[in-house]
């Protein structure tokens, strides 16, 4: 197997496939890329078994073959090199590879690409098109709320359901939860629910292209196209938790502020809360805001006034800081309004003016006032 590329090329793709291969692992022939050269085409195939991801580019091919190459040391030698012309060559029989530049020789040995796992094959039954800023976008503003709890599967990915020409993303740990409701999209046969693993939305994100993606589905997998990159992900086979239920439908006290002025106030003020609540306490009387916070183990407190819009009752509701902050930095709007009810209501936050065919709306779950 032999092929001539450009170093940047290579490592640009390496990059793309690389998130996916695990850095410990049982089977240890998933610590590799899957190099598999037809002319002048090189695909590169990566996978955990649960997450496969691909990347084709075009390289001056001399011999077809393939190999499986050690992704963390090849991926150091490649970041490691100039811009330069680089020779790939394997020897199949000996699974030795050796690249050449004009001014070095790398050589590191590969293993046999019988061994690397199969890649399951993807039937398309439905697809969707989707724009690649707006599918990082709403990547990257629910996934910070996905649960890590293993044994609540469903809740440690993002449900993505589907209708005509409308997408809603939900996530949620039990603490917080977020849903964004896309409209306004290309018409698709696609109406279905699916739930996607974190791991691979979170490379949907960085590999996502301007321009059209695709969300294809078949019976047991979801697959992201972006140009010469293709990402297959085992669903997760389970039923998502009736999250409306969740969402209170008459929080009728609101509250207007700016997000930035809230946002660096909450983060002051946290640094004096408890170590083990991380409890800040948010009081609202007419037109102004006050959140302070108290470590009684080592008599540290904090506090600090908002100017705000809010006529409703007073009302002092705690939250865990980590929570807030965490919603605070994932909705990109000036102003936020938050809908409350009573100290123990879930409180609902969104920006004050959502952006065209978009609908943001998260939540957080309020804790118990210590007296």
């Amino acid at each position: 197997m032999k092929f001539t590329v450009a170093c940047s090329e290579l490592q640009k793709a390496l990059s793309k496939v690389n998130g996916v291969v695990p850095s410990k692992s049982t089977l240890p022939i998933l610590e590799n890329i899957l190099f598999s050269l037809s002319k002048n085409m090189l695909k590169l195939v990566a996978t955990d078994l649960e997450v496969s991801m691909s990347a084709t580019i075009e390289v001056r091919g001399s011999e077809d073959g393939t190999i499986a190459v050690p992704a963390k040391r090849l991926m150091e030698t490649i970041r490691a090199l100039p811009d330069v012309q680089l020779v790939f060559h394997a020897d199949l029989s000996a699974n030795k590879i050796k690249m050449i530049t004009e001014t070095g020789e790398y050589i590191l040995m590969g293993e046999s690409s019988e061994e690397f796992p199969s890649i399951p094959q993807f039937k398309v039954e439905d697809k969707i098109v989707l724009q690649g800023d707006m599918l990082r976008r709403m990547i990257n503003r629910t996934i910070f709320s996905v649960s890590t709890d293993e044994l609540r599967p469903a809740m440690t990915g993002v449900l993505l359901q589907v209708k005509e020409n409308e997408l809603r993303a939900v996530t949620t740990d039990g603490h917080r939860l977020v849903r964004i409701n896309y409209t306004g999209l290309k018409t698709s046969k696609l109406k279905r629910d699916i739930i996607v693993p974190a791991k691979a939305l979170s490379l949907v994100a960085k590999s996502a292209e301007e321009g059209d993606n695709t969300l294809s589905v078949d019976s047991t997998h979801v697959q992201f196209t972006f140009g010469n990159t293709t990402l297959t992900s085992r669903v997760i086979e389970e039923s998502y938790p009736n999250y409306e239920s969740v969402i209170p439908l008459d929080n009728e006290k609101t509250l207007t502020v700016n997000k930035d002025l809230l946002l660096a106030s909450a983060r002051r003020v946290a640094l004096y809360s408890s170590s083990t609540t991380h409890q800040i306490r948010c009081s609202m009387k007419k037109n102004e805001l006050k959140i302070a916070a108290e470590d009684a183990d080592f008599g540290g407190e904090a506090k600090e006034k908002i100017a705000c819009s809010y006529t409703a009752d007073e009302l002092e509701i705690g939250f865990n800081s980590t929570y807030l902050i965490d919603i605070l930095s994932h909705i990109d709007s000036d102003e936020i309004e938050f809908k409350l009810s009573t100290a123990v209501r879930a409180a609902i936050i969104t920006p004050a003016k959502q952006k065209p065919n978009e609908d943001v709306l998260m939540l957080v779950m309020p804790m118990r006032l210590n007296a």
